[in-house]
């Protein structure tokens, strides 16, 4: 888009904007609602009181998190792999590995199968 066009987009979003804003401070409802949450915070503010003791007060089961505003709850973490070890009866290597994506591992199974290499498996601590 060229700067000229963008230009031009940006200044219709903003008149469509103002246009909006002019119907919202027309409405009715709008105005009853700036004049509770006016009067609200004024007796918040009279008697030393935030909305977390408001919203305490008027819903004492509410889940209010004690997380300030923004933070990122943390997500669970992957559980670490446990080092399993192979030992082939056939030539009597071991390998150590925590993961199935082994070079000589896969190769062992080509040549065995899944099934039989898994049954050479140990788990280690």
């Amino acid at each position: 888009m060229s700067l000229i066009n963008e230009y031009r987009a940006t200044e219709e979003a903003i008149k469509e904007l103002q246009a909006r804003l002019a119907n919202l401070s027309q409405d009715d409802k709008l105005k009853k609602e700036l004049e509770f949450e006016g009067k609200l915070r004024a007796l918040m503010g009279e008697y030393s009181k935030s909305l977390r003791d408001v919203i305490a007060l008027l819903d004492p089961e509410a889940k209010m998190s004690k997380a300030p505003r923004g933070a990122v709850k943390p997500t669970a973490t992957k559980r670490a792999r446990k080092v399993k070890q192979y030992k082939n009866p056939h030539n009597g290597e071991v390998i150590e590995t925590k993961g199935g994506n082994h070079k000589t591992l896969k190769e062992w199974k080509a040549k065995w199968g899944g099934d039989v290499v898994e049954s050479w498996a140990s788990l280690l601590d």
